[in-house]
């Protein structure tokens, strides 16, 4: 299985540094996402519907809520990655939700001196680094990261990965299902609470927001359980069922399908930066 050799939660999302040599199920994130490849055999993302080598000549940047799945080649030793998750309002605090981040291009070149700062910030991760010595190194990836995104753009990206929801129906759908996010919650009763019939609700949510009900709801839970197994001691049991998994293997499943790893091996690595 994959395991986790970083991972830092602070202020500016998630650093980690994972090995990674299984599949994941298509899942989306809120936050922005970039994936370095530092080691290892090559892999292949799906973003969206493109497809996308995963190499250490190239970037791949995913933005908020685009669903993405992980395709590795070695099933065995599988590969290192670096992948960063950027949260938006600490990316552009000022701009408005639509607009604090989104990449211009999936993927993109990565310049010998770009290579250089991802390898130098990677092996940051790695040691044991402050929040301000962090803080600072990751602003300036990303900010590369995001500017040679636009420089190499050529098309326009899909305007709907940035969650922007205006229909009041489903902004009413995602309410119920931010309020208490759970395995247990009901699609189709969300559905009729909010007027909708179970088809039109699905097909008026993926217009709205680009996922699917399902695809949104295991996002919520998930990040539900990563503040939950990093912020507190809860025993892992008691964290699946509070998010309304009936077993600890079920959550566990769970868990792995989404992060490629046990939530054992994560909460073993993972730590918090403070200010």
């Amino acid at each position: 299985m994959s395991r986790a050799l970083a991972v830092f939660h602070g202020r500016f999302g998630r650093a980690t540094v994972y090995q990674l040599n299984r599949p994941f199920n298509i899942h989306a994130h809120r936050e922005g996402h970039l994936i370095f490849h530092v080691g290892g055999m090559p892999a292949c993302i799906d973003v969206s519907e493109g497809h996308y080598d995963l190499t250490g000549t190239s970037v791949v940047a995913v933005n908020p809520w685009e669903p993405h799945n992980f395709l590795p080649a070695d099933l065995d030793g599988g590969a290192i990655f670096f992948v960063l998750y950027v949260n938006a309002e600490w990316f552009a605090p000022d701009a408005s939700g639509t607009h604090r981040l989104r990449f211009g291009r999936t993927q993109f070149k990565r310049t010998p001196a770009l290579d250089k700062h991802i390898r130098r910030t990677a092996a940051l991760v790695c040691g044991a680094p402050s929040l301000s010595s962090l803080d600072s190194e990751l602003r300036r990836l990303i900010d590369i990261c995001y500017d040679e995104s636009w420089q190499q753009a050529e098309i326009a990206r899909d305007p709907r990965a940035n969650g922007s929801v205006t229909d009041f129906r489903v902004r009413k759908c995602i309410k119920m299902m931010s309020e208490s996010p759970g395995a247990e919650i009901e699609l189709d009763t969300i559905a009729r609470e909010s007027g909708l019939s179970r088809p039109h609700f699905y097909r008026l949510f993926r217009v709205q927001t680009g996922v699917t009900p399902n695809l949104y709801l295991n996002t919520l839970i998930m990040e539900q359980a990563l503040e939950a197994l990093v912020a507190s001691e809860t025993p892992i049991a008691d964290i699946g069922f509070d998010l309304g998994f009936s077993s600890q293997s079920g959550f566990t499943r769970f868990f792995a399908a989404n992060v490629g790893m046990a939530p054992t091996d994560y909460r073993r690595a993972a730590k918090i930066l403070r200010a």
